[in-house]
């Protein structure tokens, strides 16, 4: 049988068979192609995956898709104007971060979550998570729409640093953002917790939840009885994976150990997992240790 990618050469006879055995050599194998012939192939080869790897990169360098804020009033009435806020920050970001004369803002934004903040003079500050997804259509706008509370004036819109942590009461309408200079000023704790992921022991350092959730006045301690009991926690990272407590989980008057918000681990900032990570160090497994911590909102079970 012929060896394929082979040829017998045509000045060698094909041999005598005798006494089973033959009386001479082997006929002698050659290339079927010249080396010459082969790095063309080869050529061709590499120059079509180049082309394809071309074709590809466009794709992969589309991050951004358009989205629309429209604010109005609990009537529809459009408010112009309205002041904006975005964490993290839309890079590159628009000169304005406001609604026009339609009451809509219109803005590339990186597909993943943010923490969207809306405020009108005379109205109360909206504030509420929301996630960007590529469009089914292809430049199809994804639309939020907000509608505004009237309430007392509240003075001019504070621009906050691009590193903050928001903490919200959604039965009550309060948020409070936390820059990560103004968290470091806050007392700390240190927790020394197994990490099941990386099989090693880690120490974090950060500010008890406890003590951040009393910035927005949350039942705790002897208020955390009745129907406050079913008040639960959502906490969310920047790439929108959330992850549920209740309440008396975190209130160390029910529950030994201490949930922290962490800013250090192993007396280093977090680097990738940062600036903020929820850490649970009862937990078995650090599946609501959410990194790139954003925002924790305090709702009613009821």
């Amino acid at each position: 049988m012929l060896a394929r990618g082979a040829i017998y050469a045509a000045d060698r006879p094909i041999n005598k068979y005798r006494d089973g055995q033959y009386d001479r050599l082997a006929p002698t194998l050659l290339p079927r192609y010249p080396s010459s012939m082969r790095k063309l192939e080869f050529s061709v080869g590499l120059l079509c995956a180049l082309v394809l790897a071309g074709s590809v990169l466009p794709a992969q360098q589309t991050t951004t898709t358009p989205v629309m804020i429209r604010v109005s009033d609990q009537t529809g009435a459009v408010i112009q104007h309205a002041q904006i806020r975005l964490v993290p920050t839309p890079d590159p970001a628009p000169p304005k971060l406001e609604t026009d004369d339609h009451g809509q803002l219109s803005i590339n934004l990186k597909v993943g979550g943010y923490a969207l903040s809306v405020s009108a003079p005379g109205f109360k500050t909206w504030s509420e998570r929301i996630v960007v997804t590529l469009p089914e259509i292809k430049d199809a706008s994804q639309i939020f729409p907000v509608a505004l509370q009237v309430g007392e004036v509240r003075g001019p819109h504070v621009i906050y640093a691009v590193d903050t942590l928001i903490l919200s009461d959604d039965s009550a309408d309060t948020s409070i953002f936390l820059s990560l200079a103004d968290f470091r000023l806050l007392p700390h704790i240190s927790a020394v917790v197994h990490n099941s992921h990386t099989n090693s022991s880690e120490t974090y350092s950060g500010v008890p939840l406890a003590t951040l959730l009393a910035k927005i006045k949350a039942p705790l301690g002897k208020e955390l009885h009745g129907e406050a009991m079913t008040s639960y926690l959502v906490a969310t990272g920047s790439d929108g994976y959330s992850v549920v407590l209740s309440l008396a989980e975190v209130d160390p008057s029910f529950h030994e150990g201490q949930v922290i918000v962490a800013d250090t681990r192993d007396g280093q900032p977090l680097g990738k997992n940062g600036p903020f990570q929820l850490i649970v160090p009862d937990d078995k497994r650090p599946a609501r240790w959410v990194h790139n911590l954003e925002s924790i909102a305090m709702k009613s079970g009821r």
